[in-house]
């Protein structure tokens, strides 16, 4: 058997160097992975336990044994009758902290035969014995770091030429689960970080697996060349455990080798009803026509978002940079007046893609102006308040993948905030405080923004950049050169603009005939409720009609939320002092016959 190749990861050969030198060895990091080692002249995939014993066979130990916390002695290789001469302890449970002293003690200074010792879990050898016994177990094994010495063993490694230690080998989550008085300038302590696997153990392992899913072996060589790269290219970031989790998956499901990518996805984002799949044409097809019913007098905002709508239906998002790209669905970066359609228009996306609006997550980025405000969106970084609650948006989309995402206000975020987009936009993906990873690839990210409407004059006041009288293409020339200048030289952040690219939409200024639609509507709404709620139907003779919808419209500056202000002051409320006045459980007709201004508001004759 041979656990160390040239391609042994560099914390096992540095185990291999530096035995003859050192006692002790503290392995932290990606420790509870699974490594690829090649025995019997093909690759398999190791736990670190296993792994260690192959290589401490390989070195010429003769004996390995394991202590884990509540599991106590376990013998990995060699015998029970070695491990009783060279520890004076037995196999099992019954092992107490001191006892596993006493045994590295003795196994440490063995001079019949080679022996290893593995601390299995020991962060957690804290959490299941008292403080005291704990530093007392960890003192007296600094003191044996400290005494120990290379021994030669006759008849072993040549001859007994060369001393070697009988380590002892520690396997921790984190360096600073060990006191720091162990390690900290200690010489006689290896500290060897465990990282997470790079590319050449990715592809080896995916190389190993990828044979055991069903149809490798019938497809054609350029098929499954092709697989195998997306098999790498999309594990990219993943653990080698996950890599054959994915694996077990495909053939668990029969997922066939040509559709690896769908077990990847599937593996990251859990049990999903892939709502992208389900869309029917003629919903995308008629993509414009419904978000013009919601978004009114946008049409170069409607046009462009259908379609991105259109190409993410068929996963074309990113896939000019790479055939394998996990960049989210779509991007759009909707900047305007106030109150023209771009919150409602995130809405309208929502409801045609999942049928509901609630698969919207909207954040108010004004509520992140600070720098520290990141950990409501990611979690709080370990050792703080909150950590094991996770972050806002990293919960939610781990929760639902298959969502829209709108950020609204963006220019009101901290820039420091604004460097999470750089990963989510790039690499679709996103890691919490926490350490989990949650992928943006099946989700639409939507910002709003209102840059460009005013500039801040050397007085400090502030003057308005475009103006409802301008033309369309010069408020979009306006708006899209100050968006421009906010994350190049406001912000010194232009890779985040560059990762929005051409998804700049610019909606333009409500105009009368836009006005006179967005009032009709929200007239309906005000009738369909009082004639269902209460039974009270409401008409308007033509001319209360239009001297109402004239007051409502006259001022356009605050669009369509404006628009709503004004009927709430001209109609509604007048209406509602009127309703008051009607018999009790009153249901029929009413017509409006008239507006007129009374003292600071308005009445209304029926």
């Amino acid at each position: 058997m041979n656990a160390t190749t040239l391609s042994a990861p560099k914390w096992a050969r540095e185990i291999e160097r530096f035995i003859p030198i050192k006692p002790q060895f503290l392995l932290y990091g990606n420790v509870n992975d699974i490594y690829p080692a090649e025995m019997d002249g093909s690759v398999v995939t190791l736990g670190m336990a296993d792994y260690l014993k192959e290589l401490l066979v390989k070195l010429g130990y003769s004996l390995v044994a394991m202590f884990e916390p509540m599991y106590g002695f376990s013998v990995l290789s060699g015998d029970i009758e070695m491990f009783r001469e060279a520890s004076g302890e037995s196999a099992g449970k019954n092992s107490t902290l001191e006892k596993a002293a006493d045994a590295a003690a003795r196994m440490v200074s063995c001079a019949s035969f080679r022996t290893a010792l593995v601390f299995r879990f020991a962060s957690r050898l804290e959490d299941v014995n008292n403080e005291d016994d704990s530093l007392k177990f960890f003192y007296r094994m600094f003191r044996l770091s400290v005494d120990a010495t290379p021994r030669i063993v006759p008849g072993e490694n040549g001859g007994g030429k060369r001393p070697l230690y009988n380590p002892v080998l520690w396997i921790m989550d984190k360096e600073n689960d060990m006191p720091p008085w162990f390690t900290l300038d200690n010489p006689r302590v290896r500290v060897l970080p465990v990282p997470r696997p790079d590319n050449e153990t990715r592809n080896r392992i995916v190389d190993a697996v990828s044979p055991k899913i069903d149809g490798f072996d019938e497809a054609p060589p350029e098929t499954r060349r092709t697989n195998l790269s997306i098999f790498r290219d999309q594990t990219t970031g993943l653990l080698a455990g996950e890599i054959t989790a994915i694996a077990q998956m495909a053939r668990h499901e029969s997922i066939g080798f040509s559709r690896i990518g769908d077990a990847i996805t599937r593996y990251k984002l859990g049990i999903q009803d892939n709502m992208w799949e389900k869309l029917e044409p003629g919903k995308i097809t008629g993509a414009e026509e419904f978000l013009s019913s919601r978004v009114m007098g946008q049409p170069a905002s409607v046009r462009h978002a259908a379609d991105i709508l259109k190409r993410s239906r068929f996963n074309l998002s990113g896939s000019q940079f790479s055939r394998f790209s996990q960049r989210p669905k779509g991007v759009l970066f909707l900047a305007g007046p106030t109150g023209t359609g771009k919150t409602e228009m995130a809405r309208a996306i929502t409801e045609l893609i999942f049928g509901s609006p609630t698969h919207c997550i909207r954040f108010d980025m004004s509520e992140f102006g600070q720098d520290h405000a990141n950990q409501r969106l990611v979690g709080a970084p370990p050792g703080y308040v909150g950590y094991d609650v996770g972050g806002e948006l990293t919960n939610a989309i781990k929760q639902n993948p298959f969502s829209v995402v709108l950020f609204d206000e963006i220019e009101k975020a901290h820039p420091r905030i604004l460097d999470i987009f750089l990963q989510i936009l790039d690499d679709g993906r996103l890691t919490s405080g926490r350490g989990e990873t949650v992928y943006f690839s099946e989700s639409v990210i939507v910002f709003t923004s209102n840059l460009g409407m005013f500039e801040q004059l050397p007085d400090g006041t502030r003057r308005q950049r475009v103006t409802p009288d301008m033309a369309y293409a010069e408020i979009s020339r306006v708006i899209g050169g100050a968006i421009d200048d906010f994350f190049k030289y406001g912000i010194n952040r232009p890779e985040i603009l560059n990762r929005i690219g051409k998804n700049v939409v610019v909606f333009d200024f409500i105009r009368e005939d836009t006005a006179t639609k967005i009032f009709v509507r929200m007239l309906d709404n005000v009738m369909f409720r009082l004639e269902d709620s209460y039974g009270i139907k409401i008409s308007f003779t033509k001319e209360a009609l239009s001297g109402i919808r004239d007051l409502v419209c006259a001022d356009l500056s605050m669009g369509g939320r404006g628009i709503g202000s004004n009927m709430e002051s001209v109609l509604m409320n007048p209406l509602s002092r009127r309703l008051c006045e009607l018999p009790a459980g009153f249901r029929g007709d009413l017509m409006i016959k008239g507006i007129a201004e009374s003292g600071p508001g308005w009445e209304i004759e029926i």
